[in-house]
Formats: structure tokens, sequence, C-alpha cells
């Protein structure tokens, strides 16, 4: 009977020291004396990245994006060869790779490339001579072989589309928090561990600020159907499991809340009130790769009006250089930017079934004061713009509103 295969993915606070790593390594060893092939994909240590995006903006504020991939790749090579140190002195054979030499395939899209293929012939050949293969996270290369990276938290994505591509037993994601929390315990102690939730769930979660996991990965698990099991490295105990359904999820109105504060608001004034306007900024942001959520444009009662949108506050100086030069295009007024903000969600997919979700939420923030400056729904979440003095209260009184401190 062939070996069952297991892909782990440790994240940067799994590996951030030389005891972490080694420590990693007794959990990788003790999966391969139980009899598993292993598959460990391996985030740069502790705040490497952030370090190397520091140094880089010493020598330009506005690098390339290619060298910053030449830059930030680095870092997961490093903890994928001192991983596989550790795992070779407990006297296990393992051996250690980069994203291109494993033979992941991507786009040119750099700093946020997508995955085309994955050649899966390197560790099949590793894992049949009894080693245990450790593969840097969050880095691909082109067919030109320039190296890539996909985007903040790209080790989770690297670590579901293997599972995927070699069809693994299971899928585990190690972090330092022990599963998917009702909301942040660093705001909210009293917040609880889910046992287990939906896909959608757990997308919408991520899209919308809890930073456990990597959206793009949810959604090639979701694809995919690739069960996901979210768990701490520092404890043995189960976590979260992430899968298509989840009994009674209907029950449960709301099953988070999250939280988002590096969004920003930009706001284009006077802008004429006639067709062809929104397109030609949209269309703009988007060939400059600006990322752009919420939308809301102003009702006309003077044939102008205001188009308010929010992006990233990565993007948001980008964002607000083409929004300028928009206006002066198409004749509009100023161009307004708030970077004090914040997003906050409710996520449930009970939500579909139940009337009234919205309304409780406004209520909640009416009654504690709390000015909406902008809201967005979808089928399973509702999220509002707030000043971000207000954040972490909302957070608060939702998660007690809506049941989820018990």
């Amino acid at each position: 009977m062939p070996k069952k295969l297991v892909v782990q993915k440790y994240g940067g606070s799994s590996v951030a020291n030389v005891e972490r790593i080694q420590r990693v390594a007794q959990r990788v060893v003790s999966y391969a004396k139980k009899g598993f092939n292993l598959v460990v994909v391996v985030s740069a240590l502790g705040d490497t990245t952030d370090e190397l995006i520091e140094l880089a903006d010493q020598i330009d504020a506005a690098p390339s994006e290619r060298e910053m991939d030449m830059l930030l790749s680095t870092g997961e090579q490093i903890s994928v060869a001192l991983l596989a140190m550790a795992i070779n002195k407990l006297k296990k054979q393992a051996i250690s790779f980069t994203g291109a030499q494993v033979g992941i395939i991507t786009d040119t899209s750099h700093t946020r490339a997508r995955i085309i293929k994955i050649n899966t012939d390197r560790i099949n050949k590793e894992l049949q001579l009894g080693k245990i293969v450790i593969v840097a996270g969050f880095q691909g290369v082109t067919l030109n072989q320039d190296i890539t990276t996909l985007g903040r938290g790209g080790s989770d994505l690297t670590a579901v589309a293997l599972a995927k591509e070699l069809k693994a037993d299971s899928c585990e994601i190690y972090t330092d928090v022990e599963g998917i929390y009702t909301t942040d315990p660093r705001i909210e102690p009293r917040a609880q561990k889910i046992a287990a939730i939906t896909y959608d769930e757990m997308l919408e979660m991520a899209s919308l600020g809890a930073q456990v996991m990597q959206p793009r990965s949810i959604e090639v698990a979701k694809k995919f159907d690739v069960p996901l099991h979210v768990r701490s490295s520092f404890s043995l105990n189960s976590g979260t499991m992430i899968i298509k359904e989840v009994k009674k999820m209907e029950d449960v109105v709301v099953s988070g809340i999250t939280l988002n504060k590096n969004e920003a608001k930009i706001t284009l004034c006077g802008v004429p009130d006639k067709p062809g306007v929104a397109v030609k900024l949209f269309q703009d942001l988007a060939a400059s790769g600006v990322s752009v959520d919420m939308i809301v444009q102003n009702v006309s009662h003077t044939r102008q009006t205001d188009i308010s949108f929010t992006t990233t506050k990565i993007d948001c100086g980008k964002a607000s250089k083409i929004t300028k030069k928009v206006a002066q295009k198409i004749g509009a007024g100023e161009v307004l930017i708030d970077e004090d903000i914040a997003r906050v969600s409710i996520v449930g997919v009970g939500m579909k079934s139940h009337h009234g979700v919205a309304a409780k939420m406004f209520g909640i923030m009416a009654k504690n004061k709390i000015n909406i400056e902008m809201i967005s729904t979808s089928d399973i979440s509702i999220s509002c713009i707030i000043k971000k003095k207000y954040a972490e209260m909302a957070v608060k009184k939702l998660h007690a509103e809506f049941g989820l401190n018990k």
C-alpha cells in the first residue's frame, strides 16, 4: 500500500529562529516516522521579508518589480536550506528546493504572479527515494527563467497548489495561532476557535482582512476541493478544518468578524455626470495594476457627482496619481485621500437565510455613535468603512451582539 502524502506549510513565525526551525524539524520527522511522505513548504524567517523591503526602500522608494522579486525570493531560500539541515541532523533525509527548481511556472506579473502549472517530476523522484522534500513558498519562475513572487501570503498558495498537483491526502497550514477564530483574539480575547468553516466563509474572511490565510490560496482550495487544516506549530491541538460544507452552517447567522486597517479611500469630486467617465477612471487604475474594492457614486442633482473608492494603502499613492490625472482630463474637481479608515465586516453563510442582519449591524453602529462612510454587501458578508479610531470598538461590539463570545 503506497504511503500517504501530506503537504505541510510553515509560516514565518513558525521558523523565526533556530529553536523554532528545530521544533518544526522534529514535528516533520515525527510524521515521517509514522510512515507519511512529506512535502514541506516554508516561508521566510520571521520578519525577513519586511526587512528586505526596508533595505530596498533605502536604495529606491520605487524599485523595479523584477528586482524586488529577485530580492524577496532569497528569504525563503534561507529558510528551506536551514530546515533541511535540521531534519538531516535528526537522521532523516531531506532536500530543499526553490520554487524554480521544482518547476512552479508562473505568468510574468512580478510581485503578484499567478501559477500557470507545476512540474512535479522532481518532487516525485525525491519522494520515491524516501526523502522529505522542502519547497520555498511564495515564489516561482516564468518561462523566460525570471524569478517571480506570488504576493503576500503566497506560501499558502504554494502549499495548496502542490497539494492539488501531487494529489496529497491532506494539506496542513501551520501558523502561530491554533486555527481560525471568530475574530482576531488580539482585539477580542473572548474570540472562539472555529472547528470547521466553509471555503466560501474563509475566502470572504481572508479577503476582508483576516490574516490567517491568503485569499488566492482559498480560491484554489475551493476550486479543486482541497481540504485544509489550519493549526498551530506551537501545539499538537487540532485546529480549524476548511471544507466544502459544514453541518448546521445555516443555524449560525454570523461566523466571524474581520477588521482591515490597510485600506485608503479616494474621492474624486465634481465629476461630470455623463456616460464613460467612470470607465475612464477604473480602466486606467486597472491598467496600472491597482486593485479597487468598494465603489460608491453619489446620485447627481447638479450634473456633477462624487465617486469614492477604496484601495490598499500600498496602492494608494499610485491610485491617487492616476485619479488626479483623470480628474484633469475630464474636468473634475479635487481628489481627496483618506488613509484614516478601517473596514469592519461580518461574515456568515447563514446570512443568506436570515433577514434583518444588516439592520442589526447598522443599529449596533448607531447605538455606539459610529458613523458609516461606505457600505458593501455580498450573499454572506456586510462591510462598513468607518474611522480607524472606532474600528476595534466596533469589532468588540459586533462580536458580542451576534453571540460570538459564547
